[in-house]
C-alpha cells in the first residue's frame, strides 16, 4: 500500500479528515475526484493554506497539508508557528521532496533546515520516515495524535522490513552491534544499511537505528548508544546545527553523559544541485564514503577492534 492509497483509508474511516494542498498533487493526484469537498486546492499559496487549515482544526477538522518542504517549512513558517503551533492544533504538514530528493534544485527549494524549524516549535511532533512503507506505517499514528505534525513525506520504495510495532518517540532498532551505533532518518536510512554491511565485512559490530520519530525523539536509544557503544554516528540530509546531531547534544548534555560522536550532515552551506547520485558522491553520503570514514574513525581511538568503551568519553564533533 503506498501513500495514497492509505490516505485515502484513513480519510474514508474519519469524516474530520481533510486533504489540503498549495498545488502539490504529486503525492495525490487520484484523491481530487474521490473526497469532493473534502479536497482543497488553494493553489500556490502554502501562508493562506495554513492559515485555512487552522480555521478548519479549530472547527474540529483534521487537516493534512501537502506542499514541496522547504516553501511549507520556510514561507509558511510564521503562519505554522502562530496559527497551528501555538494554539496547538492537529494541522499535519507533509513536506514533499525534503533534504537531497530536492538533487537537481537550488538552495531557494532546497529544504534541509526543515527539521530544525519544525522541532523549534513548542507542542510540534516531526515525523522522517525511512521509505514510504515506514509512512504508510505511521501515519495513523500522527493523524491520530492531538498535536500538530511534520511529515518528511518519502516516496521510495521500502529499503528493509519494518517492524509493524510503530509507536510515537520510538526508534527502530535495524540491527543490534557493541563496537558503533549509526544514528540516522530518511532518506539516508537507506545509504547507512549498505554502509553498515561495509563495516560488518570490515569486522565491526554495527548498530543501526531509524531514529523516525525526531520530535518526541528516542532519548533511551540514543543514551543506550552512548552507553554501550564507541563510537556515535549521525547521519543526515540537513544542515549539522538543529537536526539529528543537535538532538544527540542535546540528550546527553541533559543526562550528563558523553561519547565520541561522528556527523555527517552538512555544515554552513547549501548541497551543490544535480543528480541524485552524482551529488551524493559530491558531498561525501554515499554508503561507502561513510563506511570508509567510519572504518578509519574506529581505527583511531583505539588502534584495535577490540576492547570497551571508556567510561568517559569525549563528545566530538568532526567530519
Amino acid at each position: 500500500m503506498n501513500y495514497e492509497q492509505k490516505l485515502r483509508e484513513l480519510v474514508a474511516a474519519d469524516e474530520r479528515l481533510v486533504v489540503m494542498t498549495a498545488e502539490n498533487r504529486a503525492a495525490i493526484r487520484n484523491l481530487p475526484q474521490e473526497l469532493g469537498d473534502r479536497f482543497i486546492d488553494t493553489g500556490i499559496t502554502e501562508q493562506t493554506m495554513v492559515g485555512a487549515a487552522a480555521g478548519l482544526a479549530l472547527r474540529g477538522r483534521i487537516p493534512v497539508l501537502h506542499a514541496l518542504a522547504a516553501f511549507l517549512t520556510m514561507r509558511a513558517f510564521e503562519f505554522v508557528r502562530t496559527d497551528a503551533g501555538i494554539p496547538r492544533l492537529p494541522v499535519k504538514l507533509v513536506g514533499g521532496v525534503p533534504g537531497f530528493l530536492s538533487d537537481g534544485n537550488g538552495p531557494t527549494h532546497q529544504a534541509i533546515e526543515d527539521v530544525s524549524l519544525m522541532r523549534g516549535i513548542p507542542g510540534m511532533q516531526v515525523f522522517c520516515p525511512a521509505d514510504e512503507a515506514d509512512l504508510v506505517l505511521g501515519l495513523p499514528a500522527f493523524l491520530k495524535s492531538p498535536a500538530p505534525v511534520y511529515i518528511r513525506h518519502i516516496g521510495r520504495p521500502a529499503v528493509t522490513e519494518h517492524r509493524p510495532d510503530f509507536e510515537i518517540g520510538k526508534a527502530e532498532v535495524l540491527s543490534q552491534g557493541e563496537d558503533l551505533t549509526i544514528a540516522t532518518y530518511g532518506f539516508m536510512v537507506g545509504e547507512c544499511l549498505q554502509a553498515a554491511s561495509l563495516l560488518r565485512d570490515k569486522g565491526w559490530s554495527v548498530r543501526l537505528l531509524n531514529m523516525r520519530s525526531l520530535k518526541p525523539v528516542d532519548q533511551a536509544a540514543l543514551l543506550s548508544a552512548v552507553r554501550e557503544t564507541r563510537l556515535v554516528v549521525t547521519v543526515e540530509d540537513h544542515f549539522l546545527s538543529g537536526g539529528l546531531y543537535t538532538v544527540l547534544a542535546e540528550t546527553c548534555l541533559r543526562h550528563q553523559v558523553s561519547a565520541p560522536v561522528l556527523p555527517f550532515a552538512l555544515s554552513e552551506r547549501w548541497f551543490k544541485p544535480g543528480r541524485l547520485e552524482d551529488l551524493m558522491y559530491y558531498e561525501g553520503f554515499t554508503a561507502a564514503q561513510i563506511a570508509g570514514k567510519i572504518h578509519a574513525r574506529m581505527n583511531s581511538l583505539h588502534g584495535q577492534r577490540s576492547g570497551r568503551k571508556p567510561a568517559n568519553g569525549v563528545l566530538a564533533a568532526k567530519s
